[in-house]
C-alpha cells in the first residue's frame, strides 16, 4: 500500500507524502541545530559585552519566546482551505486553538527553561572600561608565531604600518582577550599562513612585481583574523585610511570564506 494517502474530499490540503515529511524532519533538525549553536555565539557575545549570567539568560529567552510568540500570531491568523465543508472547518479552527495554547505556554516558560545556560557555557565575563589592547602586545603576540610572518629583514614595512588600522576593526568587547583570540587563531590556521607566507611572501615570484606586500608583516595577522571575523567591518575601517589595492590584494591571496560564498 502507498504511503501517500488520497485527498479529502472537497480539501484543498496536498496528499500526504511520508518522504516529504522526513525532509521536514531533516530540515527542522538543522533549523535546531543552527540555533544552539547561535544561542552559544550570543552568550559568548554578550559575556564578551560584560553582561552577566542571569541578564544574558533574560536577554536570549526573551529573544526565543518572541520567536514563538511570532509562530503563535502566524498560526492563529491561518484560514481553513477556501470552499472547505463546515465540518472541516470547525475541527481546522480547534486544532489552529489548541496549536495556539500549547505555543502560548512555551512562550510563557522560555524564561525558565534558559536559567542557568550562561552560567553553563562559563564564558568569562568581560569587566567594564577595558582599554584597547596596546599595539606592542598585539606585535609581540604575532611575533611569537614565526609561521605567519617573514623575517625581520624581508619585510616590506616597519612593523606594526598598518597596526592602528587594523585594531580599529577590533570590537571594545574583544579586547581583554584578543592577544589571545589572535594567537589561537594563528595556530588554527598554521597550514594556511605558512602556504601564504611561502607563495605570496617576500622573495615569491607574485611579489616581485611589488603586489602582495602586506604578506609577511606582522599586523597582517591581525587584518587576516578582522577579515575571516568581521570583513565588511575592517573594509570600512581599511577605506580612506589605506590603498585598497593592499588589502584587495591580500584578500585574494587568503580567499577568506566571505570571498569564496561569492563565487
Amino acid at each position: 500500500m502507498s504511503d501517500d494517502h488520497t485527498e479529502q474530499s472537497g480539501s484543498t490540503l496536498p496528499a500526504y507524502n511520508s518522504d516529504a515529511y522526513r525532509e521536514e524532519l531533516v530540515s527542522i533538525g538543522l533549523h535546531q541545530s543552527q540555533a544552539i549553536e547561535s544561542r552559544t555565539v550570543v552568550y559568548r557575545v554578550l559575556a564578551a559585552a560584560g553582561i552577566g549570567h542571569e541578564q544574558a539568560d533574560t536577554i536570549v529567552s526573551q529573544v526565543q519566546a518572541g520567536a514563538v510568540a511570532g509562530a503563535h500570531t502566524w498560526i492563529s491568523e491561518s484560514t481553513a482551505p477556501h470552499g472547505a465543508d463546515p465540518r472541516f472547518e470547525d475541527g481546522w479552527h480547534e486544532g489552529v486553538r489548541d496549536v495556539g495554547r500549547q505555543l502560548l505556554h512555551i512562550a510563557d516558560t522560555t524564561a525558565t527553561t534558559t536559567r542557568g545556560l550562561a552560567a553553563s557555557h562559563n564564558f568569562p565575563i568581560a569587566p567594564a572600561g577595558i582599554p584597547a589592547p596596546a599595539p606592542t602586545d598585539i606585535l609581540a603576540a604575532a611575533e611569537s608565531c614565526p609561521w605567519a610572518v617573514a623575517p625581520e629583514g624581508a619585510r616590506h614595512w616597519p612593523d606594526g604600518a598598518f597596526l592602528d588600522t587594523a585594531l580599529s576593526a577590533v570590537r571594545p568587547e574583544e579586547y581583554a582577550w584578543y592577544a589571545d583570540r589572535l594567537q589561537n587563531f594563528a595556530r588554527e590556521h598554521r597550514k594556511r599562513l605558512e602556504d601564504l607566507l611561502c607563495a605570496y611572501g617576500p622573495g615569491s615570484p607574485p611579489a616581485s612585481h611589488g603586489r602582495y606586500a602586506l604578506i609577511g608583516q606582522p599586523e597582517t595577522l591581525v587584518i587576516l583574523e578582522r577579515m575571516e571575523t568581521v570583513p565588511f567591518l575592517l573594509r570600512s575601517t581599511w577605506e580612506g585610511e589605506e590603498e585598497d589595492v593592499l588589502l584587495d590584494d591580500l584578500e585574494f591571496a587568503w580567499r577568506p570564506r566571505t570571498r569564496l560564498s561569492r563565487r
